[in-house]
């Protein structure tokens, strides 16, 4: 079996100019996306938002608080059609980089338990389970609690 070659990524901060799209996007890829609103409203407040691009395409996009000494991972996806290549790994060590360089000693997040293939990506790069937020997430049948991960930098 050969190994999948990594992905030549190019990270570009968010502008308002890509919201539109990575809305688009968004709303494909969840049941419960965010919406335009949301993705206007990180960039205004000034959260470290970024989209990842493949030879100009949009692959990706990634939402991030960083305040004092943590950042909280807020939203990162990776188009559904790229997924399992690498792409999220690229954009997790981004945020990572980013993250560090503004002085984060650690990063959060939130994830859904019926989120199987981020709960592996998120262990796979050492984020460890540190408590629950019942009823987080809207669902289907009412609300979905969160699994909070938080990994050292």
């Amino acid at each position: 079996m050969s190994a999948v070659p990594a992905p030549r990524l190019e990270f570009v901060p968010m502008a308002m100019a890509d919201v539109e799209r990575v809305a688009r996007e968004e709303a494909a890829i969840y049941e419960f996306p965010w919406t335009f609103g949301n993705f206007a409203d990180s960039l205004a407040a000034g959260y470290s938002s970024w989209v990842a691009r493949e030879a100009g395409r949009l692959v990706g996009y990634a939402v991030m608080m960083l305040v004092i000494d943590e950042a909280h991972l807020l939203n990162i996806s990776v188009l559904p059609e790229l997924q399992r290549r690498g792409r999220g790994s690229a954009l997790l060590h981004h945020l990572f980089g980013v993250a560090r360089g503004h002085g984060a000693t650690r990063i959060f997040l939130e994830v859904r338990p019926s989120n199987d293939s981020g709960r592996a990506l998120y262990a796979r790069h050492g984020f460890a389970t540190v408590g629950e937020r019942r009823g987080y997430y809207p669902a289907r049948s009412g609300r979905e609690h969160a699994i909070v991960m938080a990994r050292d930098l």
